[in-house]
């Protein structure tokens, strides 16, 4: 049996909001119109899947981000985020950007 993993590289761009951070996320994980664009629909994507074909296809996805924007300090929102990720079937990775 062969993985697969689903790598979403949003690192370079600009990520300020979760709006933002759905939007980063539509094409590369085949999100549908009806996505829902909330911590709950993003929980059904990546642990309940069913909700993205292309997501499905993979055994494990790992979003790439930089740290800034949505990502920097302490954000209740970005917390919230990256505690929907298991840190094994998938996984938020938050980079330093170079300077």
């Amino acid at each position: 049996m062969t993985h697969s993993e689903l790598v979403v590289d949003l690192r370079g761009r600009p990520i300020d909001t979760l709006g933002d951070f759905w939007d980063a996320l539509v094409r590369p994980c085949g999100l549908p119109a009806w996505f829902g664009r909330n911590l709950d629909a993003w929980a059904d994507t990546i642990v309940a899947r069913g909700v993205s074909e292309t997501v499905d296809s993979h055994d494990t996805l790992t979003v790439h981000v930089d740290r800034r924007g949505l990502f920097t300090g302490n954000r209740p929102e970005a917390r919230a985020l990256a505690a929907v990720f298991d840190g094994q079937r998938n996984r938020l990775i938050v980079h330093t950007p170079d300077r």
